[in-house]
């Protein structure tokens, strides 16, 4: 018989034999036998559905002019592979009534034979392996006159082979595709149920561990296979961040018999450098923290012991090894031109390598770049040096001060916290004074009056009470000089605390001393002076800024605010006027101290310049003390004979005479200076003391004219159509 392609014409020369290279000619049974002791023949069923035999089932798809194969031709080699599990009852097994077995069912196309084999499990007590040797296999009764074929099987499926039911859960990629091709849904894989028997064995080899686990590896053949093979590095250690340090040029081995690295140091060119061994030849761990404890790296973890005399002591090895730290070491893979080793601290460069290793990481890993790297010259590049890292200490125990405690733990003899000399020698004896109100929910502490005070040498602050008349207080210190804390920090930590510094002092601030509340309500005119002289460090005594600010709030209502402020009868605003305005515009934007330097920056308050009272008695007592000067009695008892009715008041030309008659030590300007610094009205009394005349009080009457001015807004107010409203200000003003 010759086949012949149907797109061919029937000519000598276009069909061929298929039985060419064929070497089996064996002839195929037609026939076969029902069953023992019958002796009646049928036609054998081939499970080949493109086959000749196959009318008795119908094929998938419709026959059309295609060279017919024989199966054991078209479907040699292919075999159909699905997954499957059966259930085999148990006999007094303690809680597992069964047990669930999976198999594979493999289906060989070529001939419709099927073969079971079940898959190796360790330690499982069945026998395993082939189940059912392959061969056609029949349907069960009464369907047993036919054979299982490709149809039969599929995931979700069950099939019953020689009395055992097999449930398919899955197959093989290749089933997936024939079959789909085949025009046979294939549904996703189901879930096998686990073995009772298997998982509770698994839970009692979970539970029991060796008693002394073992921690040995076998490295005898990695030893016997790389024994003398060691990777060379070039690299270097750039130590030039600390004083007299320089750049380390090292020779970097890495020995693949044990995984062990040792550092040499190279010689400069000069042979100033002394050559020696880096890093001994060992196991370099990938990140260190501190030196190991004893026994940290022991192979064995021991647990509590046993027995409280010294000989009956037992010792228990921990199986689970709880707590112990896996410590990563450098291998080969970690090694490359520009990678950076961290040699316990020290950051090693490597910059090129031998031939030998370029050889290596060529044939194992595959890499061909192996560009050299150029070592930085000391000569040529600046030396950058780097703020020392910030020392990590433990947290503070609540004993002494922080300082004190982070001393102790720097160094092992316990020394004082070293003070910032430059700090006090710029700011001793600058003391900062504010008159303060203690804020409490008791209306007796309302009313006590504070003068806190801040030493700016050393950030210390003092409270002292200065008490009322029948308040039920005394004057006396309420908080002695010391640092105080921010509130809402945490104590006991790491981190130095946080103390109130100079920033922190202002007028109309809060400040929360050991709990209780204190709002700062005035400062002396000392802490004002210091504060607008250095306004840089104090920006609430910044006019410059407290302007800026003042300015773009007003901007949009420049116009409303001048209407609302301007005086008419004079050039001057009182301080409360200016205050209420400011503060109802600007909000809780604007403290108090902002307002006063604003009102000492334009004061209109003015005094007659005099002569310095605290100098010229300055001057005088040191006369007085340079000439050993005592006579004070006799120079009262004279003043008392002049003032004859005894009026307290005599004359300048009385009181020099006196003061010459009593031979006090002043030449003729002192004893003038010192008549005129008093004022002198006879209708007036005054006071001798330093109260009486000191000079009146900066910001009572603010000139508006100034303040006006800095604001610089008129322009603003112009564009706005604001040159009328001038003009008409100005005549209202004139007028009035």
């Amino acid at each position: 018989m010759s086949l012949r392609c149907p797109d061919l014409p029937f000519l000598p020369g276009y069909t061929f034999n298929p039985n060419i290279g064929k070497t089996k000619f064996n002839m195929d049974p037609k026939f076969d036998f029902i069953g023992k002791g019958n002796r009646a023949l049928m036609e054998r069923v081939k499970p080949n559905m493109f086959g000749p035999l196959s009318d008795k089932y119908p094929s998938i798809y419709p026959r059309g002019e295609s060279i017919e194969l024989p199966g054991w031709i078209a479907f040699d080699k292919q075999i159909l592979c699905f997954d499957a599990f059966f259930q085999e009852t148990l006999q007094e097994v303690r809680g597992s009534p069964f047990q669930v077995r999976k198999v594979k069912i493999y289906l060989f196309l070529e001939d419709g034979t099927l073969q079971v084999v079940e898959p190796k499990v360790k330690n499982s007590g069945v026998s395993q392996g082939t189940l059912i040797a392959r061969q056609r296999i029949r349907f069960p009764a009464p369907m047993d006159d036919n054979f299982y074929d490709i149809i039969d099987f599929n995931i979700g499926r069950e099939v019953e082979l020689y009395g055992r039911v097999f449930r398919i859960t899955n197959c093989d990629k290749f089933t997936r595709t024939f079959l789909n091709r085949c025009g046979i849904f294939v549904p996703d894989p189901t879930p096998s149920p686990s073995d009772p028997y298997l998982d509770i064995r698994s839970h009692e080899k979970d539970a029991l561990q060796p008693r002394k686990p073992s921690k040995s590896v076998d490295t005898l053949g990695k030893f016997l296979a790389n024994d003398k093979k060691i990777l060379h590095f070039q690299g270097y250690w750039d130590d030039r961040k600390t004083e007299y340090g320089y750049i380390h040029r090292l020779e970097v081995m890495y020995y693949l018999a044990d995984d062990t690295i040792e550092l040499k140091e190279v010689p400069g060119e000069t042979g100033g450098e002394t050559a020696f061994t880096f890093l001994r030849r060992a196991k370099l761990p990938k990140v260190y923290k501190e030196l190991p404890t004893p026994g940290q790296n022991a192979n064995y973890t021991v647990l509590n012991v046993l027995g409280s005399a010294l000989s009956n002591r037992r010792y228990i090895v921990d199986p689970l090894d709880c707590g112990r730290e896996k410590i990563e070491y450098y291998t080969e893979k970690d090694l490359s031109i520009g990678a950076v080793l961290n040699c316990y601290g020290r950051k090693i460069v490597l910059t090129d390598c031998d031939s030998f290793t370029r050889t290596y990481y060529a044939g194992k890993y595959g890499i061909s770049e192996f560009t050299p790297i150029e070592i930085p010259d000391k000569k040529k590049e600046e030396i950058i040096i780097l703020p020392p890292k910030q020392r990590e200490l433990p947290p503070w125990n609540g004993y002494g001060s922080h300082e004190d405690s982070a001393q102790n733990c720097i160094t092992v003899e316990p020394k004082a916290p070293l003070k910032d000399i430059k700090k006090f020698l710029l700011y001793d004896s600058h003391v900062l004074r504010f008159e303060a109100r203690m804020k409490s929910k008791i209306p007796e502490n309302c009313s006590r009056t504070f003068i806190i005070s801040y030493y700016l040498s050393d950030d210390t602050i003092s409270v002292y009470e200065i008490a009322s008349r029948n308040s039920g207080f005394k004057t006396s210190t309420f908080l002695r000089r010391d640092q105080v804390k921010l509130p809402g920090q945490k104590v006991y930590t790491n981190k130095p605390p946080q103390y109130y510094t100079p920033q922190h002092m202002y007028t109309g601030a809060t400040l929360i001393i050991n709990g209780f509340e204190f709002i700062l309500v005035k400062a002396d005119e000392y802490a004002l002076r210091f504060m607008e002289l250095n306004p840089t460090q104090y920006p609430k005594a910044n006019i410059e800024l407290i302007m800026e600010k003042v300015r773009e709030t007003l901007r949009p209502m420049y116009k409303d605010f001048v209407a609302e402020n301007i005086p008419f009868e004079t050039s001057v605003i009182s301080y409360e006027r200016l205050r209420n305005k400011l503060c109802e515009i600007m909000g809780d934007d604007f403290t108090e101290h902002e307002m006063i330097t604003i009102s000492r920056a334009f004061s209109a308050t003015c005094y007659n310049e005099r002569f310095d009272r605290d100098k010229i008695r300055a001057l005088a007592l040191t006369e007085l003390k340079r000439f050993l000067w005592d006579d004070l009695e006799r120079l009262k008892e004279y003043f008392l004979q002049r003032d004859v009715a005894r009026s307290g008041k005599l004359t300048k030309k009385e009181c020099y005479t006196i003061l010459k008659a009593c031979r006090v030590p002043f030449d003729i300007q002192l004893i003038e200076r010192i008549l005129e610094v008093p004022e002198s009205k006879a209708t007036q009394k005054y006071d001798l003391w330093w109260g009486s005349e000191r000079e009146p009080e900066a910001g009572i009457s603010i000139d508006w004219c100034a303040f006006n001015k800095y604001l610089d807004l008129e322009n603003t107010f112009k564009e706005s159509g604001g040159e009328n409203s001038i003009k008409a200000l100005e005549q209202n003003t004139t007028a009035k």
